[in-house]
């Protein structure tokens, strides 16, 4: 029996170690299996991520072609300056035309006022050769009529 009694702390510490294994292979098997769902999260993450990161790239494209467009209209937009040159020769133009009326208003206006002194004077010297007429007339009349009295 004292030899049972040394088998006894022996078997109790095989029994252990059989134990602690049977332990440790239970989570050497939750870790396996933990360990294959953090690579499938991990694959799930990288794949979303590589999604993202065409999403974005797509968008950047997108975003830098609009900037292109929006250069290319910016370039077809005339400056300030152009614009200003632009109303300075238009305003030039109209201002030379409007001195080209009125010059040409200017000179009708000189033209009608030497027709009408001329017309005036043809007036005046019109009703003064009708009233030496009259006088004329009158100043023969008497003599006329006494050379046609009736006998």
């Amino acid at each position: 029996m004292a030899r049972v009694w040394n088998a006894v702390p022996r078997v109790a510490i095989f029994l252990a170690g059989v134990v602690a294994g049977a332990i440790t292979s239970g989570r050497r098997e939750g870790t396996v299996a933990g360990l294959e769902d953090l690579k499938k999260s991990l694959a799930d993450l990288e794949s979303r991520i590589a999604k993202q990161e065409a999403d974005t790239a797509g968008r950047l494209t997108e975003i830098q072609n609009r900037i292109g467009e929006h250069d290319q209209r910016l370039a077809d937009v005339p400056s300030t300056s152009q614009i200003v040159a632009a109303m300075e020769q238009l305003l030039s133009k109209t201002m030379a035309n409007l001195d080209e009326r009125l010059t040409a208003q200017a000179h009708s206006i000189e033209v009608l006022k030497t027709t009408v002194s001329q017309t005036d004077g043809l007036l005046e010297r019109v009703l003064e050769s009708l009233d030496s007429l009259q006088a004329s007339e009158a100043a023969e009349m008497p003599a006329a009529a006494l050379l046609q009295k009736p006998v």
